[in-house]
C-alpha cells in the first residue's frame, strides 16, 4: 500500500503503515472485522479479495502490512503465537533428513518444538554457539536448511553477529531465522542485515501491554513469503481480528517504549554490577559484555531484558524472584509492567539436562518503563 511509503523514518511508519483510514466512515483506526465469512460479487468474484478469515480478514491484513513495513519485508504474517509462527515456518522450510542449526541459547520454547516436536518428523538438529561464526560454520552439514539465530538470546542475552552469520548461511546454502524478539525493528533490522526471515513473539515488545498473544514472519523474498502464506492458510492457526488489532494498537508506540525500556534497564544493569550479591550481569549494553561490540554496531540500542547471577546459588536465586514487589514473577516480557523470573524453574524448564540448560543463580529481568529510581529500590531490597 502506498501508506508504506509516506517516510523511512521507524516512528511514521509505526503509525501509518496498514492504518489507512477506513473508507465508509475515515476512522483512523482500522475496524475490527469480527467476521468469519464475506458475501461474493457472483461465483469467484471476491470482494478485495476476501473469502474466509482463515485465509485472510482485513484487520489482520493491515497488521501484516505493518510488519512488513516496520522489518523493511516484502511480506509479513501474523499467527496466533510466536511458536505457531515458528512451526508454520519450519514446515515450510524442511522436509524430513534436513538439518538446522539451532544456538545453544534459545528460548526454551523454541528448543521444546525442535527437540520433541520437529525431530519426530525426521529433521535433524544440532546445537552451536551462534556467537561465534566459526562454530556456526563447523556445525553445518550438506544437509543444513536452516540456521537460527536468536539475538539477543533469552535468557543469557548472547548476541549474534548477524551479517556474519547470514553469509555461513549463504555459503551452506542455507536460509538464516533470526527471532527479533527482544531487540524488536526498532532496535534492530536483521533483513538488512543479510537475514532471510524474522521471527516474532508478538505478544512481548510489539503487543507491549501483556494482554494479547501471537506470532509473525516477516521476509524480503516474495516468493517465499507466497509459500509461506499458502502454509499459514493450510495449517490454520492465524491471528484473530481482535488480537491483530491490539497488536497493531501496540506497534504505534513501539519506539517511545523501546526508549524508555533500554534506558532503565541500562540503569538498573548499572547498579547490578555494584551490587555485592551479584556474582554477574548479562547485559549487552555493559562494556564488558562479550557481545556488546557487535551489539553496538548492529542495534541502535540495547534492549529492556537483563539478566544477572545471585551469590548463594539456586535457592537464593529463587527467593529474590520471590522477594520483589513492582517486579511482578511472571514468565512473560516485553509488557509496559516490570517482570522478574527464574528460568531455570519457568520459562527455561523444557532445556534441563540439555545443552542449553539454563544456570539455577540465574534471574531474568523484563525491565518496564516505571520510573528507574522505584524499580532500582525494588531490586536493591528483593536483594537484600
Amino acid at each position: 500500500m502506498s501508506d508504506r511509503h509516506i517516510s523511512q523514518h521507524f516512528e511514521t511508519l509505526a503509525i501509518h503503515a496498514g492504518n489507512t483510514a477506513d473508507p465508509l466512515t475515515g476512522a483512523v483506526v482500522p475496524p475490527i472485522y469480527q467476521v468469519s465469512t464475506y458475501k461474493q460479487d457472483g461465483v469467484g468474484g471476491l470482494r478485495g479479495g476476501y473469502e474466509y478469515s482463515r485465509s485472510a480478514n482485513p484487520t489482520r491484513t493491515a497488521l501484516e502490512e505493518n510488519l512488513a513495513a516496520l522489518e523493511g519485508g516484502r511480506r509479513g504474517l501474523a499467527f496466533a503465537s510466536g511458536l505457531a509462527a515458528e512451526d508454520c515456518l519450519l514446515r515450510t522450510l524442511l522436509s524430513p533428513g534436513d538439518h538446522v542449526v539451532i544456538p545453544n541459547d534459545a528460548y526454551g520454547g523454541t528448543f521444546r518444538l525442535f527437540a520433541k516436536v520437529v525431530a519426530r518428523w525426521g529433521v535433524e538438529w544440532s546445537v552451536a554457539d551462534t556467537s561465534d561464526p566459526a562454530a556456526v560454520r563447523a556445525a553445518v552439514t550438506p544437509k543444513t536448511k536452516v540456521v537460527w539465530v536468536e539475538t539477543p538470546s533469552n535468557p543469557l542475552l548472547g548476541i549474534t553477529d548477524i551479517a556474519a552469520v547470514a553469509q555461513v548461511a549463504r555459503d551452506a546454502g542455507a536460509r538464516l531465522v533470526v527471532d527479533n524478539t527482544f531487540a524488536t525493528p526498532y532496535l534492530q533490522q536483521p533483513l538488512a542485515l543479510g537475514a532471510d526471515i524474522v521471527v516474532h513473539s508478538l505478544t512481548k515488545y510489539m503487543g507491549g501491554h501483556s494482554d494479547v498473544v501471537g506470532g509473525a514472519l516477516i521476509t524480503g523474498d516474495a516468493g517465499l513469503g507466497e509459500e509461506l502464506a499458502f502454509h499459514q492458510n493450510a495449517m490454520g492457526a492465524v491471528a484473530g481480528p481482535f488480537d491483530s488489532w491490539l497488536v497493531l494498537r501496540g506497534t504505534k508506540t513501539l519506539s517511545v517504549r523501546m526508549d524508555r525500556h533500554s534506558e532503565n534497564a541500562a540503569k538498573i544493569a548499572d547498579m547490578l554490577t555494584r551490587h555485592a550479591r551479584v556474582s554477574s550481569v548479562l547485559y549487552p549494553g555493559l562494556p564488558e559484555h562479550p557481545g556488546h561490540e557487535v551489539a553496538a554496531k548492529q542495534m541502535k540500542s540495547f534492549g529492556g531484558m537483563v539478566s544477572f547471577r545471585v551469590e548463594g546459588g539456586e535457592e537464593a536465586a529463587v527467593e529474590v524472584c520471590n522477594r520483589a514487589k513492582i517486579f511482578t514473577l511472571g514468565e512473560s516480557l516485553g509488557g509496559v509492567e516490570s517482570l522478574i523470573e527464574h528460568p531455570g524453574r519457568m520459562t527455561h524448564a523444557s532445556v534441563a539436562g540439555s545443552a542449553l540448560e539454563v544456570p539455577g543463580d540465574l534471574v531474568r529481568l523484563s525491565v518496564g518503563i516505571e520510573n528507574a529510581e522505584d524499580l532500582l529500590e525494588d531490586l536493591q531490597q528483593a536483594l537484600g
